[in-house]
């Protein structure tokens, strides 16, 4: 997996969205042959309070347990009392979504294929999510076009949301510091959060190291 995508992908997740990466679409060309029209870097689903940073602890109150839930970062944007949907774009430069990406038939495909709305209100919500970059679909969720990348757009005019891999490395920073005493405990096979993890741990030991030395 490319490592811009894998760090979106853990920062997402961090965000309570299930995710798929690097989604293949395939199109038919003449004489019945297939080629892959393009990869979708990261589709994202999240449902309405997702984001609790532990399970109820036992003796506690249910009023206590709720100052334990963790709000979703306000750059996503995301709707607390809905769910929403993600197709997203990650770029190391720009960032900025491909002719791919913005694609009607693309994105014709990607909502077909994981039904997120009926097929026949299908191209209603395309023909939005390229005018505004956000489709209220007849379910009853929003889905929405985002991109993420280390150097703002170089135009957008509004059409999509943007998201810095800064910003990104920021939070993710922000949050294992915040809830270390809680993520120190835990197993990580999530590539990028491990490694993320991997770097705090140095940082401490650096710092604990440091001040054992004598002055």
């Amino acid at each position: 997996m490319d490592q811009a995508v894998a760090l979106v992908e853990s920062y997402l997740r961090v965000n309570g969205y299930f995710t798929v990466t690097e989604y293949p679409l395939v199109e038919v060309c003449r004489y019945g042959n297939y080629h892959t029209a393009t990869d979708l870097d990261v589709l994202a689903f999240r449902f309405p309070g997702a984001g609790r940073l532990a399970p109820f602890q036992f003796g506690k109150t249910p009023a206590d347990n709720a100052a334990d839930t963790f709000i979703s970062d306000p750059a996503l944007g995301a709707a607390p009392d809905r769910p929403e949907m993600l197709i997203g774009e990650v770029k190391e430069g720009h960032a900025e979504l491909n002719a791919a990406a913005l694609n009607p038939a693309v994105l014709r495909a990607a909502l077909t294929r994981f039904g997120c709305c009926a097929p026949e209100h299908v191209p209603s919500v395309v023909q939005a999510l390229l005018q505004h970059g956000r489709a209220q679909t007849h379910c009853g969720h929003m889905v929405r076009l985002v991109a993420f990348g280390s150097l703002p757009p170089c135009s957008n005019h509004g059409k999509y949301a943007v998201v810095s891999l800064g910003h990104i490395q920021q939070f993710m920073e922000a949050y294992l510091r915040e809830h270390w005493e809680v993520l120190c405990h835990t197993q990580f096979k999530d590539p990028a959060f491990g490694f993320e993890m991997l770097l705090e741990k140095a940082r401490r030991g650096c710092a604990r190291e440091e001040r054992a030395v004598p002055k």
